[in-house]
């Protein structure tokens, strides 16, 4: 059927959209930006900052152009004398129950409330509470909230519940006295929070930042009794150059390398080979349960918000993940064994950094389950893309004037199947490029599997193999994974393969990628941007199935043994747990 075209007029320029659009969607389409803040196109339009009023003509009062929908004939004003002096004031109102140390903020340079201010030409606060303290929360691994910078905009809690389908924080109380929390106000750490980071991504303000990490980089930096390595993940990459100003999906692989030598990492590796571990140590572990029996359908295990969610949303169904380690586990688990051997080092002198897009990674780091025979854990230190950004920044390094530059090879060299990890389907495609392979004895062999790629929350395909057809599903949005979780309980999904990402595009979308504004995210379409500039890459790799790394081959030959045999799986598998104590406080 064909959509219905709606006329209007705004600020006198005819203007046709579809019927059920809002004004602010309207007036974007005809060049003309209505400011907002609590506004997030498809997670939360609910009207609640009044940041985006717009006079209508008939209408008795102003009106929130992000809930409001066009209609045919309708007169809007976005920019008269009473629309700008009304956003003022409801700014001015918001600014007074603001703690304003927005120097020292990690929100500084990317906060939109000081980008209201300078927009609506604020430049006195005529309310201000120069008395406000922090009201921080930090009892998790990975976040800290100071609600003393919250505007109660609930672009969190929306993500939160609807993005999501956790729903852990949400507004408390009444009234002068409302401020986002856990219910009854539990810490973080004490509810089912799964680490992901969204509801940083959604903040507006300094309210909410991941735990900063980087003091404790710098101090292994300075150590000369540590020997410091870095990898970073694919998805990394794609998105680091926004920080510096650069276009979406720029890839910046060489200028990164460049920028962690001069850091003063002693090592340069890449978390994407160890991607490719991951992909020989879960398609064999896929084909022996489909051949001989196993628990079907197999579940992908690399994102640890996701292994959280399970574990304590759906413990009946632990036995369905790959006991495979995340690539970042992995990735520490081969420079404190096969790398520490090889150069003579011993592992506890060893400091690895992992740069990843996701804030889950750094309560990943902790799980004891991840320790190593050797009494070491994988990973000491997970960084977000943030971070190394002001890393970057602080050592007055200008990062569009590096040269590009190559990983140290021992654990650096990867495929173009392990670059694709950084966005949905990726993980699966990568999988299938080896497990289809070694199950036709190379008859069919195809490079791409395209049914698998998209930002659909939910994409399923069949391939038919000798002797049988082996049905995927790939789910990006832990309220994808829900759906999908639920259908396999009940029956009405009947899968052999998933793939599940905790962040809605994977990690091209984590919870530790660049901050934007709501314009940006809302008018963007920032994550089909970055997974273009992972699958380009792949493209051009000259190598782009796991199986075919060079250095892969070479590890297990002269180091692991057959993947999935004692050593690999000593070294690259762990176990998980439901409803695991340590996520709780002890009352």
């Amino acid at each position: 059927m064909e959509q219905k075209m709606v006329n209007l007029k705004i600020n006198n320029i005819p203007v046709t959209v579809p019927e059920g659009t809002c004004v602010l969607e309207a007036a974007r389409n005809a060049g003309i930006k209505i400011p907002s803040l609590c506004y997030l196109k498809g997670i939360n339009e609910i009207g609640a900052c009044r940041i985006c009023v717009v006079e209508v003509k008939g209408a008795k009062s102003l009106v929130a152009s992000c809930v409001y929908p066009v209609s045919e004939g309708m007169e809007v004003f976005t920019n008269t004398e009473k629309v700008r002096k009304s956003r003022q004031l409801t700014l001015e109102l918001i600014l007074s129950n603001h703690r304003m140390d927005c120097l020292t903020c990690a929100r500084n340079a990317h906060c939109e409330l000081r980008e209201l201010a300078a927009e609506l030409g604020i430049d006195a606060v005529r309310y201000a509470n120069d008395e406000l303290l922090p009201r921080i929360e930090d009892s998790a691994d990975h976040l800290i909230r100071d609600n003393s910078k919250c505007v109660l905009c609930r672009r969190c809690t929306a993500v939160c519940r609807k993005t999501q389908e956790v729903g852990v924080i949400g507004p408390n109380d009444r009234g002068f006295a409302t401020h986002i929390g856990c219910a009854f106000d539990r810490d973080l750490n004490e509810v089912d929070c799964v680490s992901c980071g969204q509801c940083i991504v959604a903040c507006p303000t300094g309210a909410l930042s991941e735990k900063d990490d980087t003091g404790r980089v710098w101090a292994a930096l300075n150590d000369p009794a540590k020997h410091v390595v870095v990898g970073a993940a694919p998805a990394v990459r794609v998105t680091l150059g926004e920080c510096f100003d650069m276009p979406f999906g720029t890839n910046v692989e060489g200028k990164m390398n460049a920028a962690l030598r001069r850091l003063g990492f002693d090592k340069v590796f890449d978390v994407e080979n160890a991607a490719d571990f991951t992909i020989m140590e879960e398609g064999t572990e896929f084909l022996n349960r489909l051949q001989n029996g196993g628990t079907l359908p197999l579940i992908t295990s690399c994102s640890p918000g996701w292994i959280r969610y399970c574990e304590q949303h759906y413990p009946d169904m632990l036995s369905h993940l790959s006991s495979c380690k995340s690539p970042q586990q992995m990735f520490g688990s081969l420079v404190k064994s096969y790398y520490a051997e090889t150069a003579g080092i011993d592992p506890k002198d060893i400091v690895v950094v992992t740069v990843m897009p996701c804030t889950a990674k750094k309560y990943e780091a902790k799980r004891e389950e991840q320790r190593l025979a050797n009494g070491c854990m994988p990973v000491d230190i997970s960084i977000t893309t943030r971070e190394l950004a002001r890393m970057i920044q602080h050592a007055g390094i200008l990062f569009d004037h590096l040269p590009d530059e190559e990983v140290d090879p021992m654990l650096g060299l990867a495929t173009g199947a392990a670059v694709i990890f950084g966005t949905t389907g990726g993980v699966m495609e990568a999988a299938l490029r080896t497990v289809v392979e070694k199950v036709t004895n190379g008859a069919m062999k195809p490079l791409e599997f395209k049914e698998v790629r998209g930002l659909t929350g939910i994409k399923e395909a069949s391939y038919d193999l000798p002797g049988k057809t082996v049905h995927v599903a790939v789910a990006s949005g832990l309220a994808s994974a829900k759906k999908v979780l639920d259908g396999i309980k009940d029956g009405t999904m009947k899968y052999d393969f998933v793939e599940i990402m905790a962040c809605p595009g994977g990690c091209i979308n984590g919870g530790g990628q660049p901050l934007h504004s709501s314009e940006v995210l809302s008018f963007t379409d920032v994550r089909g941007l970055r997974a273009a500039a992972l699958y380009k890459q792949d493209e051009n790799m000259p190598i782009r199935r796991s199986h075919e790394n060079p250095v892969v081959k070479k590890v297990y030959a002269e180091y692991l043994g057959e993947p999935g045999g004692h050593k690999a799986h000593e070294l690259l598998h762990c176990t998980y747990i439901a409803h695991p104590k340590y996520h709780f406080k002890k009352n």
